[in-house]
């Protein structure tokens, strides 16, 4: 089946809504950006390492001529997600408009990274479920909570803590909400034991023997 078929399939749609096919067939579309259809998903706590890793990790596919963008957590509520919260559902919501705008990516051949903590694994699981199953490649950003808490680049840890100990609890992920960590993630990267280039070149490994990234001539 062609990715425009699996797409046209996943649409939930009304009579009125028809997917509209273009005249790009996707073969044409690998051939100039160098690659094929990918969604590269990080997942892990607030600290971890993800922003990092995926800036790297885009920079390390453009230099070597492939087509890559990063989709950041932080980003993305600047403006597509700016009316979002942080409860459960505005969590969810959250996920699923970047799982569509990903899959938009992914459709133009260019290398979706999504840096999002994203703590709930059916949110993760609607995620992979928006692309072609070959495409989705979930990253495992581990690191120790009391890492993360030492790195705290925002200062973010030390404010749940506080807000935790006056009885106002954030609901920030790993102290007073839950972060439900991959059961099967194509790639586990460890921060506190790897270095960044590390990490990147492990991923980069994954997408080399998924067939991702082609060769130039």
């Amino acid at each position: 089946m062609c990715l425009d078929e699996w797409w046209s399939n996943m649409v939930e749609k009304s009579p009125d809504v028809v997917w509209h096919s273009g005249q790009v067939r996707p073969e044409d579309r690998r051939a100039l950006m160098r690659n094929a259809s990918a969604v590269v998903w990080l997942t892990g706590l607030s600290g971890c390492g993800k922003s990092t890793i995926a800036m790297a990790l885009e920079a390390k596919l453009i230099h070597t001529g492939h087509s890559a963008y990063v989709l950041d957590g932080d980003n993305v509520r600047h403006g597509l997600n700016s009316d979002l919260k942080f409860s459960a559902a505005d969590r969810t919501e959250n996920i699923r408009r970047v799982s569509e705008v990903a899959r938009l990516f992914a459709d133009a051949h260019v290398i979706a990274i999504c840096s999002f903590i994203s703590p709930y694994r059916t949110d993760r699981a609607l995620a992979r479920s928006r692309v072609a199953p070959c495409a989705f490649i979930e990253i495992f950003v581990d690191a120790p909570l009391e890492v993360c808490e030492q790195r705290d680049p925002k200062n973010l840890y030390k404010k749940a803590r506080a807000s935790l100990a006056a009885g106002k609890p954030m609901a920030f992920t790993g102290i007073d909400a839950p972060y439900e960590p991959p059961e099967s993630p194509e790639v586990h990267v460890q921060t506190d034991r790897q270095t960044l280039d590390q990490c990147v070149e492990t991923i980069l490994q994954t997408l080399r023997q998924r067939q991702i990234l082609l060769e130039h001539a």
